[in-house]
């Protein structure tokens, strides 16, 4: 699918994100992890998210969904508990977050393959430290060079002290907290460098918590102990919206210095709301009372420099902003975007000089040296399977004078499926090559 995105002049209206995606992805596994029926209300939906049901489908989770009057969807679960189903195989698609917390999953059974039909994009990822953990508690994993496909040989695990590195990704830290309850022992992880996105970390010890596991952690996060005889209690949860993808309409909104509200957005532990504090210092006018995020536009973008770690999810979508403000900004702490779908720091460097942005990579960080007189565009822009990238090519479009044309526009559907439809509901001139999205902007 291609996305022809025409220069906008302004944006205006309201809208609600989808779900978080971060969120639905922890909620599905403890429900799955857990004895008998939970229920999980305003799930994600999203390719992530329907390859993570796949999954648990095939490890023996009942997954039934429900419609209520007003179109809002609840999953109800019945979960396996500690003894799943062994499937062989399983396919976890191009969802990194979904086969590193399934892999830890696999180390319950006696063999499990884990493969992925996108060799170029996650069988690229590596998890080098995940494997080490699992083996550190009793598995045994073969792969090539620390990627998939992988096969984990597990079923009589113990517990212990777990030592691995947190400077390339807190989901394979995440992944062996998950585990952890099911192995019978006590656990304690220690962080061997430095623990990066530990929002994501803090996210799951809530949903972990509100399904009955506690995890002590120490002060600085660089030590947790899972205590033995917990187990996961089924119950029922709501996702709230996603700040990750309300980032990209908020980066829509200033670049276009548009007055429009984005809605179900709520505190709690998605580190992608300091965006808020970013888009202030950049000289937005925004505000936030607990529920929706409303902006006002700005009298002129400004740099400044973000510690990017605060809100991984976010850093591809501010990039496009700091491309149109008067002078340089700088996003650091951002080296484990190397290891995303694609090279996050090398592939937006390219893709935004294409357009004629002043910005150059360093090893943990994105410079930018701004233009608020905008850019010329009118060329195709590849996603390199990625949906952050995709997003970002289309925010870039939309203030670049001859547009652009996102090739591959369906990678937004691993978080955003609707972001397209969303940003033309809020008057961005977008056409799509398509007939699954029907209402469409005239250009």
């Amino acid at each position: 699918m291609k996305a022809r995105v025409h220069f906008t002049e302004q944006l205006r209206g309201s809208l609600k994100p989808p779900s978080s995606k971060n969120y639905t992805t922890r909620y599905l596994l403890v429900a799955a992890l857990a004895e008998g029926e939970s229920v999980i209300h305003h799930p994600a939906q999203s390719q992530d998210a329907d390859a993570l049901r796949a999954c648990l489908l095939e490890l023996g989770a009942g997954i039934r969904e429900e419609i209520d009057d007003d179109g809002g969807r609840h999953l109800h679960v019945h979960g396996f508990g500690g003894r799943p189903t062994n499937p062989g195989v399983l396919n976890v698609g191009n969802a990194g977050a979904v086969a590193r917390m399934l892999m830890g999953v696999g180390a319950l059974l006696s063999e499990l393959r884990v493969e992925t039909p996108f060799p170029e994009s996650l069988g690229q990822r590596p998890h080098d430290e995940l494997f080490s953990g699992l083996e550190q508690l009793g598995a045994s994993v073969d792969s090539t060079g620390g990627r998939l496909p992988a096969t984990i040989r597990g079923g009589t695990l113990h517990g212990g002290t777990i030592r691995i590195s947190g400077s390339r990704s807190s989901q394979f830290l995440s992944s062996l907290l998950l585990l952890s309850p099911l192995v019978g022992e006590d656990v304690r992880i220690e962080i061997t460098d430095e623990l990066i996105s530990q929002p994501l970390v803090h996210t799951t010890m809530e949903v972990m918590r509100q399904a009955g596991v506690v995890v002590s952690a120490g002060d600085d996060m660089m030590s947790f102990h899972i205590a033995a005889g917990q187990s996961y209690h089924a119950g029922e949860f709501s996702v709230n919206g996603d700040w990750p993808s309300a980032a990209a309409i908020l980066a829509a909104g200033a670049i276009t210095s548009s007055g429009i509200i984005v809605e179900r957005l709520y505190e709690d532990r998605q580190g992608e709301r300091a965006v808020l504090a970013l888009l202030r210092q950049m000289g937005v006018d925004v505000s936030w009372d607990g529920a929706r995020v409303e902006l006002r536009g700005h009298n002129g973008l400004r740099g400044c420099d973000f510690d990017g770690d605060l809100a991984t999810d976010a850093v591809l979508a501010m990039l496009p902003v700091a491309a149109h403000a008067e002078g340089t900004s700088r996003f650091y702490g951002i080296g484990n975007l190397r290891y995303k779908e694609c090279d996050r720091i090398l592939v937006p460097v390219n893709e935004l000089r294409r357009f004629g942005v002043d910005c150059h990579e360093e090893k943990e960080a994105i410079v930018i040296r701004g233009c608020p007189d905008g850019y010329a565009g009118g060329h195709d822009a590849a996603t390199f399977h990625d949906h952050r990238v995709a997003q970002m090519q289309a925010l870039m479009g939309l203030r670049s004078r001859d547009g652009v044309v996102v090739l591959d526009a369906e990678t937004v559907g691993k978080s955003y499926p609707d972001f397209f439809g969303d940003l033309v509901s809020l008057g961005a001139r977008i056409e799509l090559e398509t007939p699954s999205y029907s209402t469409l902007a005239p250009v």
